[in-house]
């Protein structure tokens, strides 16, 4: 089996939670992109923006990515729903030790999804409901041609998050 998984998708897709229960089933660590980088800095993602900028989150972002991709551990990973978008993070995502699997969601999911927890999601707390589904569709036509430099697509719509597990499983064992 090979070394790295890892889990790429918009906000909203299932990335982290889906990450953590596949390490749960496969018995492998589970670590999650943002929350290193938060450890890092000591920051959370969103005060990092606020006080050092894009710019220096996504170098920071890059390293962090860079030395998890160049270490030896076996892991499941959950990247930031915009990694694979800069730095050329995404030619990670075709390394000969990593299963790297797009959680593709659609615009309508993601909305209903992304809704209902707007609030915890500075990005996008303020918008109103019309706006966020545009604001999703634009990002999410934006950001394709990155994501679908994964090895795999699983389709999240209508699935449980144990059904996607599974279907994650069978593509990895």
């Amino acid at each position: 089996m090979c070394k790295k998984i890892i889990l790429v998708g918009y906000m909203g897709s299932g990335k982290t939670i889906i990450a953590s229960r596949l390490a749960s089933v496969l018995r492998k660590m589970h670590l999650d992109l943002d929350s290193l980088i938060e450890k890092k800095e000591n920051l959370g993602v969103n005060s990092i923006f606020k006080t050092k900028g894009e710019l220096y989150f996504r170098q920071l972002e890059h390293q962090v990515f860079k030395s998890l991709i160049e270490s030896d551990d076996e892991f499941i990973l959950s990247l930031g729903g915009g990694t694979p978008c800069y730095a050329n993070n995404h030619l990670f995502l075709k390394n000969e030790d990593v299963v790297s699997i797009y959680l593709k969601t659609s615009v309508e999911e993601l909305h209903t999804r992304l809704l209902d927890n707007k609030s915890s999601r500075p990005l996008i707390a303020a918008m109103e409901e019309v706006e966020l589904k545009e604001f999703i569709a634009k990002h999410l036509f934006d950001r394709s041609y990155y994501y679908h430099q994964a090895k795999y697509i699983v389709s999240t719509d209508a699935k449980s998050i144990d059904e996607i597990v599974e279907e994650i499983k069978n593509l990895v064992a």
